[in-house]
């Protein structure tokens, strides 16, 4: 492909994806009337408030190293300025867009395309980047829902009563993707490609990444629930990553619905239904909203100087 053709083509996927942006903070007004969001805000003191923001931005530093991880692992380097603008609007867009391999991964092809990865190698990352991101949700799940197994809801029809069998499988892949890793030297075959297992010092880097992302996300939201409600942080945060399991298999943009579903009927019996809608509707502003029109500002910015150099 020729390189103007090819820069005009990442380019486009740019604007898009600043429109599918633009779509989504519109959606989400639509979703909920403005009042309702505000009243929602207006009753939560605002310290609670400001944690949850900071929790937020924390979180999605944190999430920088998820490209950073996979970059090294394919022994390529970038300044972390690059690498931190990428992750940051790949992140954002995967988060409230939904559609991770679509939205994140046209993100990190128009970007680091154009600062001299190649297309492979962006595949290798998006893949590495998005394992990384299911491995820390098994090994914290895992852990969590083996030793304190919660009641699995009777309206989710899963084949469990409790969370226990799902800690089982979770936390048996986390060990054998770390026995891979500390034993496997040569690469496997899977059909035409090569898989390289990373070296056990990267994969224990990975879990504790997005281990610490997750439990950072969780953070976001005990923050905004009422300062009376009984649920402990530990409690609460296997709930959050049942209801967060839910919603991303269900690929729902940010598990609209689903996630919610699964935290109220949980916390239903208690804490009151309306404190908990209250707090999640200021989660969706905190974690998902405002670090969309971030990263969409962010977006046009960069496309709109991309265009002026041009």
């Amino acid at each position: 492909m020729p390189k103007k053709l090819r820069l005009d083509f990442s380019s486009l996927i740019g604007l898009l994806l600043l429109v599918i942006s633009l779509w989504a903070i519109a959606h989400e007004l639509r979703e909920y009337n403005y009042r309702d969001v505000l009243n929602s805000l207006a009753v939560i003191p605002k310290s609670r408030l400001n944690w949850s923001i900071w929790l937020t931005a924390l979180g999605y530093f944190v999430m920088i190293g998820y490209d950073s991880i996979g970059l090294n692992y394919l022994g390529y380097r970038l300044s972390f300025n690059k690498v931190a603008f990428t992750s940051f609007i790949s992140s954002v867009f995967s988060n409230t867009i939904g559609f991770a391999l679509l939205t994140g991964s046209a993100i990190r092809y128009r970007f680091y395309l154009s600062w001299g990865i190649s297309p492979l190698a962006i595949a290798q990352v998006i893949a590495f980047a998005n394992f990384t991101f299911w491995l820390g949700l098994f090994a914290v799940a895992g852990v969590l829902f083996l030793i304190d197994p919660i009641q699995i809801p009777t309206q989710l029809h899963l084949p469990f009563a409790t969370v226990r069998p799902i800690g089982v499988i979770f936390l048996s892949l986390v060990v054998a993707y770390l026995l891979g890793s500390l034993i496997l030297r040569q690469p496997l075959r899977i059909r035409s490609q090569e898989v390289q297992f990373p070296s056990l010092k990267i994969s224990l880097a990975q879990i504790a990444i997005s281990s610490f992302d997750w439990v950072l996300a969780a953070a976001v939201l005990y923050v905004l629930l009422p300062a009376n409600s009984p649920v402990s942080y530990l409690d609460f945060l296997g709930i959050y990553l049942l209801a967060m399991f839910a919603g991303v298999v269900s690929n729902v943009p940010g598990g609209l619905g689903v996630f919610e579903t699964v935290i109220l009927i949980i916390l239903a019996p208690q804490v009151s239904k309306a404190a908990v809608f209250g707090s999640m509707l200021a989660y969706r502003g905190v974690y998902y909203f405002l670090p969309l029109i971030v990263a969409a500002g962010l977006l046009g910015g960069y496309e709109l100087r991309y265009r002026t150099r041009k």
